[in-house]
């Protein structure tokens, strides 16, 4: 059934050149622009419970998805050491980035076009503008984020189309991780340029971040947040890698917009539904302040560590695979959501267990999910402690041999923190 029109929303085009697009936005998707928060909440979290990297908070777990991938073939794990090997000089830059000063003096005038005009043509298709927000901040990186940059200049790169629909695959792995390798080029361009209008800037990614990115998308009107827990955005959904420069330019802030995301996923709910590991939930919940759905982290990470890095939840996003204009589009004439029910969206491929179409979900066990959760050290010691207590009866036990190879285990967790974590999502400290 046809839907009425509630607004329009028009955006630039998918490339710098391009022709601006309208979307349709039917009116009962209409809802509210940003993400739905209780602001005291927000603050009170961040206060007394703050952010903190996954990379630290579930280390433990980190190490053991490593260890699961370096498990498949050969090529895998050479793949990653080399991504990890060519991602090293760009995080090294990044992370001194907020040091390098302005080679140019300011003159007054506003800047902001000339600086999203210069990171469209670098080829970033996402740019906005708002403030920076220091309740999204990891507690350990709040020590290196420079002060005096209130403003966040929010970049979306797109990665390539035909690669991501083979998510789960080595093809989709390689745009997902080249893609990390293209921001870190391009970053440098763009700082550069911004530092010539006389300003500092610090960069936040590729795989260095200061903290949740998706919260400034939003506000920056670059898109909504979607069902899958990722920022849909109108020209690519969540098929992008995203960054953030911290700055002092004098630039005007974008507004939030209502894409109509919001009542869209919630109605229709692609990717709960076709998700693997079961890890996405179909009800919103409060959390830390925000209106979201929550994921089941303990159900989405074995199964991103045994294959590929899974990234089900973006491959069958009608968003992501159609685009946000066409997917509204057909909705409001209608009411039906583009590609539901067919394998060309729905259906995939897990290695060893076969394919998938519209309705069928694969099984796993119980024991599939167990993994260690929390922090390694805290990990370490409790499996620690449980050993000495079963063996404690054991005249046999070697307590000195046991100790040492405790210690060993603690001290390879805490070099890790220096190399790439949780298939390059993020690093340590």
């Amino acid at each position: 059934m046809a839907k009425q029109v509630g607004h329009y929303v028009t955006r630039p085009g998918r490339n710098l050149g391009d022709p601006d697009i309208t979307i349709p936005v039917a009116e009962d998707l209409a809802s509210m622009p940003g993400i739905p928060m209780r602001e005291r909440d927000v603050s009170f979290f961040s206060r007394e419970q703050p952010l903190e990297n996954m990379a630290l908070e579930e280390s433990a777990s980190a190490d053991w998805s490593r260890q699961q991938r370096n498990n498949h073939a050969p090529e895998v794990l050479e793949f990653f050491e080399e991504h990890q090997a060519r991602m090293e000089p760009i995080v090294e830059w990044i992370q001194h980035s907020g040091d390098l000063e302005p080679t140019g003096t300011p003159n007054g005038e506003d800047v902001t076009e000339a600086i999203r005009q210069k990171a469209r043509a670098l080829g970033y298709g996402e740019v906005g503008f708002t403030r920076s927000n220091p309740h999204y901040v990891y507690q350990s990186r709040k020590r290196t984020m420079k002060g005096g940059l209130p403003h966040a200049i929010c970049l979306a790169l797109e990665q390539d189309y035909n690669k991501t629909q083979s998510i789960p695959s080595m093809d989709a792995e390689d745009t997902h991780f080249g893609t990390y390798f293209q921001q870190g080029q391009l970053i440098v361009h763009l700082t550069d340029f911004i530092r010539s209008l006389g300003y500092r800037a610090q960069v936040s990614g590729p795989t260095w971040h200061y903290g949740p990115m998706i919260p400034m998308f939003v506000e920056a009107g670059l898109g909504q947040l979607g069902a899958n827990g990722q920022l849909l955005s109108p020209h690519f959904g969540s098929r992008a890698r995203l960054q953030i420069v911290y700055t002092d330019a004098n630039v005007t802030l974008d507004k939030p917009i209502d894409y109509g995301i919001h009542k869209f996923c919630q109605e229709y709910q692609v990717c709960v539904n076709r998700c693997p590991g079961r890890a996405l939930m179909q009800e919103k919940v409060w959390y830390r302040g925000v209106e979201k759905n929550k994921l089941a982290f303990k159900r989405c990470r074995p199964v991103m560590a045994r294959y590929l890095g899974c990234g089900l939840c973006m491959k069958v996003c009608p968003i992501q695979r159609y685009g946000m204009q066409p997917v509204m589009e057909h909705y409001v004439e209608t009411g039906e959501i583009l590609g539901k029910g067919t394998d060309n969206l729905e259906g995939y491929t897990l290695l060893e267990k076969g394919y998938y179409g519209p309705g069928e979900l694969p099984v796993f066990d119980a024991k599939f999910f167990d993994m260690p959760q929390g922090r390694s050290e805290d990990w370490l010691l409790i499996d620690f402690r449980n050993k000495l207590l079963e063996l404690e009866s054991d005249p046999n036990t070697n307590r000195d041999e046991m100790w040492a190879d405790f210690r060993d285990k603690v001290e390879a967790s805490l070099k890790e923190r220096s190399t790439s974590v949780d298939m390059g999502m993020d690093r340590g400290i």
